[in-house]
């Protein structure tokens, strides 16, 4: 079991969902999520002040997976946010030890479903 998690342009979210959705994964976590990398901000003047804006809106999907899944998620997520320009996001994928379903009381891969 791994859980992916990725940092995405905001405006790319639509994108991926249909991504994923193609692919057959429908369970998804969506977060607001404020960051920055590489790209390190933007200047903007607001009232003749010149203000540095270095936290941009990042989107934040964390996604549970079985072994199975894992290349089809990167792969969507890769294809709905990849325009080739800086900001683009990351992908982290991590180890998942348990998973519990608290309705069933289910565990491990048939809890991920």
């Amino acid at each position: 079991m791994k859980l992916i998690i990725a940092y995405i342009q905001p405006e790319k979210l639509n994108s991926v969902k249909q991504a994923l959705y193609a692919r057959e994964v429908y369970k998804i976590s969506v977060t607001n999520a404020l960051g920055c990398g590489q790209q390190m901000g933007y200047h903007e003047t607001y009232r003749g002040a010149d203000i540095e804006v270095n936290l941009l809106k990042k989107i934040r999907l964390e996604i549970a997976v079985n072994e199975d899944f894992v290349k089809p998620v990167v792969e969507g997520i890769i294809d709905g946010a990849k325009t080739g320009n800086i900001g683009d996001g990351k992908i982290f994928i991590h180890s998942l030890e348990e998973c519990i379903r608290i309705r069933t009381e289910e565990t491990g891969n048939e809890a991920i479903g």
